[in-house]
């Protein structure tokens, strides 16, 4: 009986009475293609043709036989697009590309003859498997990793994966915070302690500060006042004026916010009825050019803003 091959690798099968005395030989050939397929490193060059077909062989050794390949070149000179072609058999494939791309619109693709096969990205390293029609990759959607696994973690931001901002397994730049450089938090973070007998803190250490920039108002007949940018501001008076009652306020915020008088001085300042002062007494401004007053306030709720003029803050 002739000796035959298997279906998917290729290998010798020896028919009855085959290789009477070299039997042994082609056993051995059979588990060099083994090792081969289980371990086997090639490189393939594209080279300047628009299909690179990977060399199959029948009981002898070939480039698509091997479990790894690793694929040079380029594209972009003579085609856009190259395509690498493996037997329409199963197998896997674990895929190192070193194939560079000359025009933006360069691919280089692995694919089955007759079918569409997949884009492999340029200095990827992926795997990479077909039942004998369709190729597939370990990034299927089942797996969750979308083209992760075709991505270098580096310490080059081209480098870092892609991320959905709802994916809560990665933290988008700006909403956390990292121990060695200045970092910015989005949105409102919430301390809690685990119960009242081991309540959370916020510890500021030593050679550390915690403070709030003082905002600018725009000085005008009405001062208007936003909450939500800060907890201490600052207008200096060119006229008399109204403070408005602050938009965004939220029970539990305090701060300060300093009057200065312009180098004309007698500006008066009158406030609007959410700011409560001790006793209901509405305190005047200092009048004299130049003269700084603090108003310190806690909102108790967003309409009722509790106050204490400061006044007329000077050395003698």
């Amino acid at each position: 009986m002739a000796s035959t091959y298997t279906s998917s690798l290729r290998f010798t099968k020896q028919g009855d009475g085959e290789n009477p005395n070299t039997w042994g030989e082609v056993l051995n050939g059979v588990l060099d293609l083994v090792d081969n397929a289980v371990a086997g490193y090639v490189t393939v060059s594209v080279g300047s043709a628009a299909t690179v077909g990977l060399t199959e062989n029948q009981g002898s050794g070939d480039q698509s036989r091997s479990s790894m390949i690793h694929f040079t070149g380029s594209v972009g000179e003579s085609h856009t697009s190259i395509f690498a072609i493996i037997p329409n058999v199963p197998k896997a494939y674990i895929v190192r590309s070193s194939v560079s791309t000359s025009t933006s619109s360069g691919t280089f693709m692995l694919r089955v003859t007759g079918n569409t096969g997949v884009t492999i990205p340029a200095g990827s390293h992926g795997v990479y498997f077909t039942d004998g029609t369709t190729i597939m990759t370990l990034n299927a959607n089942g797996l969750g990793f979308t083209d992760i696994v075709n991505r270098d973690v580096g310490v080059c931001t081209t480098n870092v994966p892609d991320t959905s901002l709802a994916d809560i397994r990665y933290a988008p730049n700006y909403d956390y915070v990292r121990a060695s450089v200045s970092s910015t938090i989005i949105a409102d973070k919430h301390f809690i302690g685990a119960s009242a007998s081991t309540p959370g803190g916020i510890i500021v250490g030593t050679n550390a500060r915690a403070y709030n920039a003082i905002t600018t108002l725009t000085d005008a007949a009405s001062v208007v006042i936003n909450f939500a940018l800060g907890n201490n501001f600052l207008v200096t008076l060119a006229g008399n004026r109204t403070l408005e009652a602050p938009t965004n306020s939220t029970a539990g915020q305090t701060g300060e916010i300093y009057f200065i008088q312009d180098g004309t001085g007698s500006r008066t300042i009158s406030f609007n009825e959410v700011y409560q002062f001790p006793g209901g007494s509405v305190p005047a401004a200092t009048t004299a050019a130049g003269a700084v007053d603090i108003l310190v306030y806690s909102a108790r709720s967003d309409t009722v803003i509790d106050a204490v003029m400061l006044k007329d803050f000077k050395r003698s």
